[in-house]
């Protein structure tokens, strides 16, 4: 069976190659040189906080989902469009959260696959190989996706996608750690001032659950009654005549949220929360 995979996956290779080259040269001088786009996509399920990688075709390392720029694309179109492509998702939420301009950081995950795979054969691959391998400085951006709403796809340059629990990330490339840093940390800043959930919960929860997202997200336990109190006050949530049914304790009663206040919420911010 595994050498059944291998043999698919050599086909597969050796497809791509014979039409990457001219498809991708093409593209070149469309696109934006030296700058990128690098996601964080933030999930939530089973209580735990995710993020979406991508497994490079070294077979050893994971990176997020990137992409570049066309000449005439605004910045939050290309995330939107490179987030679309990898999630299938376009409803997004999305932030700018920082711009990574280290000096020896590349587009390491482009070099493994050029270079492990031999993507690149003919003629045109030191031109694609000096664009692709030249310095970026990447713009960062984190989304919240619904975990279920998601249809994950790998990339040309990538093998696999999948979510990983945010405290259990397997080894990524380049500065990729440092990228998921500080988007975990400007998500927990988020939570103290504007509302965070609809992007990340079904459309009905309990405020139990929604409890436990925001716990989640600090790393911390908030208390209960302050916690239903406040987010109750703030009327971004509205309580559905049903509950939930076949837990172990006490139905709680369903909620949703109020798509109007939410909106004005994330607009005019909230007063700090925890």
């Amino acid at each position: 069976m595994f050498l059944l995979v291998q043999i698919k996956q050599n086909a597969f290779f050796c497809m791509m190659n014979e039409n990457f080259n001219e498809s991708f040269r093409k593209k070149i001088d469309q696109f934006l040189p030296s700058v990128s786009i690098d996601l964080v996509v933030f999930g939530f399920h089973e209580n735990q906080l995710k993020i979406l990688l991508l497994k490079n075709k070294d077979k050893l390392s994971w990176g997020l989902p990137s992409g570049f720029i066309f000449l005439n694309e605004d910045l939050e179109d290309a995330a939107k469009r490179i987030l679309t492509e990898k999630t299938g998702i376009e409803n997004i939420f999305l932030r700018q959260f920082h711009v990574f301009g280290r000096a020896n950081r590349t587009r390491e995950n482009n070099r493994e696959a050029l270079l492990e795979e031999q993507l690149v054969q003919d003629d045109t691959a030191d031109e694609i190989k000096r664009w692709i391998l030249s310095r970026f400085v990447t713009v960062g951006y984190y989304a919240l996706l619904e975990y279920t709403e998601v249809k994950i796809r790998p990339d040309i340059f990538s093998l696999d996608c999948s979510w990983h629990d945010i405290n259990a990330i397997p080894p990524v490339i380049s500065d990729h750690n440092a990228i998921i840093d500080a988007a975990l940390q400007t998500l927990r800043q988020q939570v103290h001032y504007e509302p965070v959930g609809m992007n990340l919960l079904p459309e009905e929860f309990t405020l139990p659950e929604l409890q436990r997202l925001y716990e989640t997200i600090l790393g911390k336990s908030i208390d209960r009654r302050n916690f239903q109190k406040k987010m109750l006050s703030y009327n971004i949530v509205s309580r559905l005549p049903r509950k939930r049914t076949g837990g172990a304790y006490r139905s709680p009663y369903l909620y949703r949220f109020d798509e109007e206040h939410y909106a004005q919420a994330l607009k005019s911010g909230l007063k700090d929360l925890w």
